[in-house]
């Protein structure tokens, strides 16, 4: 069986047709890099997108709190040039980490230090509608609306093509064939890869999973008197295994603020809006409460459950086809409290786009699917290595390994340095915004610092302003 990506010569100059399964940021900027190796780039989309920077019902996290990590500013700036100052001019905000936030973690205050990395916090709508516009304006790439992928076309040597059906047809809509020389599956958590290589006659990937059980739920809301009370962008209540709830503001554009507040299961925030205020008092300072109380709420509340950790292990071996590849949460998702999505969704495209360059390879199927889910490991051992020491976490890959308890030692002193110690704070915020690789926290001078260094001094108060004594 021939492993080639596309036909002919490999994905550069052979493949004719690419089809992208999901329209949503991993699709459009997988769409973006294959325009490139293509003739013709065609995104399958089962919504009608918006003009604006709307909600969609395909995004059912869309309410919710998203954050764009230093690595996924970097990468969107290499894929689409120009992306994020335009984020920027619609009013996206940007927040240094840790100087412009009170952030509660591992038991302590963190020092508002010099910011050592940044974060965007623009809503998930103007995120999808600043790349939507950017991609679909490339004459290479088309948009199927309202259409979802029912199954691949082919047979287990080689995809050819997918099954689509027009959205709202029933089960009674007769499906057709869209052929391609390259299909990847971008549909994001539920995808049903799985079925359709088993329907193939080819083998589903090995799922790796960890869930905690981790709800949330979030509300938008407006405080016009919040530089008032502090100089602060927003809040931070990071949980721990000893303190498993989690509350979070920060602003998005149009002066507006994203609250959100979590817990493990059976400790789940309510969907009603006094309660939702009433379980910001479990947190370990009323601080966040209080913020809330002066604040004006703009919305209801909106619930969100499905938060398990589940990496599809397609870089494993088994009998599966040419022409076939999975990236985004397809590939591999997280749970969303640490805000690594979208990054990793670019991180993931700027990977397909090095392998599919790499003059040196021929781009097959198996080559270039194991660059994607190496593009996402990081962020992986970063989400399931925290969760699988929560309390009641489940799945295949809940079990600590060996290496776990030492590593796990290690960390935890980094954790209670990393507020007050500039030199592992620094080293911390880069690895977890995936700019630097975990080993960063090894390095010589952090691990003399982590290792011999006494624990900085903790903060009793919440570091409301700057330069407080606090602060």
């Amino acid at each position: 069986m021939t492993d080639e990506l596309g036909s002919g010569p490999g994905a550069g100059s052979g493949t004719r047709h690419a089809v992208v399964v999901g329209g949503s940021i991993a699709g459009l900027l997988a769409a973006r890099v294959l325009a490139d190796h293509a003739e013709r780039v065609t995104v399958i989309e089962r919504d009608r997108y918006p003009e604006e920077a709307e909600q969609r019902a395909g995004v059912p996290q869309g309410r919710h709190l998203h954050v764009l990590l230093e690595s996924g500013r970097q990468a969107l700036d290499q894929l689409l040039p120009g992306a994020v100052d335009e984020l920027l001019a619609a009013g996206a905000p940007r927040v240094g980490m840790p100087e412009d936030v009170v952030q509660w973690q591992a038991g302590t205050w963190f020092r508002r230090m010099d910011a050592m990395v940044d974060i965007i916090t623009a809503s998930r709508p103007l995120v999808e509608r600043v790349i939507r516009r950017r991609v679909l304006a490339d004459p290479r790439i088309t948009a199927v609306e309202a259409t979802e992928a029912v199954g691949l076309v082919g047979d287990a040597a080689r995809v050819r093509g997918v099954l689509v059906r027009e959205r709202g047809a029933g089960r009674g809509g007769e499906p057709r064939v869209i052929g391609a020389d390259l299909v990847v599956d971008a549909s994001g958590r539920g995808s049903r890869a799985s079925q359709w290589l088993s329907e193939l006659g080819a083998e589903p990937p090995y799922e790796e999973t960890i869930d905690t059980g981790l709800a949330y739920a979030t509300r938008v809301y407006r405080h016009d008197r919040h530089a008032d009370d502090t100089d602060a962008a927003g809040y931070f209540v990071v949980p721990n295994p000893g303190q498993p709830y989690s509350g979070v503001a920060l602003p998005m554009e149009d002066g507006r603020f994203l609250v959100t507040l979590s817990g493990l299961r059976g400790q789940e925030p309510p969907g009603e809006a006094e309660a939702f205020e009433e379980f910001a008092a479990r947190l370990p300072h009323p601080v966040l409460r209080d913020w809330m109380a002066k604040a004006e709420a703009v919305s209801p509340v909106y619930g969100f459950r499905a938060t398990a950790n589940v990496r599809r292990r397609y870089d494993r071996p088994g009998r599966r086809p040419a022409g076939f590849l999975v990236a985004g949460d397809a590939l591999c998702t997280f749970n969303p409290i640490y805000g690594q999505g979208m990054a990793v969704a670019a991180l993931t495209a700027v990977a397909l786009r090095d392998a599919l360059a790499d003059r040196r390879r021929t781009p097959t199927t198996a080559r270039v699917q194991r660059a994607l889910l190496a593009a996402s490991r990081q962020a992986w051992d970063i989400s399931a290595g925290a969760d699988k020491k929560m309390p009641g976490a489940l799945g295949s890959a809940a079990r600590p390994g060996l290496v776990d308890r030492p590593v796990g030692w290690y960390l935890a002193r980094v954790q209670r340095r990393v507020g007050g110690d500039p030199e592992v704070g620094a080293a911390f915020r880069r690895a977890q915004s995936l700019t630097k690789p975990l080993t960063a926290l090894f390095a010589p001078r952090v691990a003399r610092a982590v290792l011999f260094r006494p624990e900085p001094a903790t903060l009793e108060l919440p570091p409301l302003w700057r330069d407080s004594g606090q602060g």
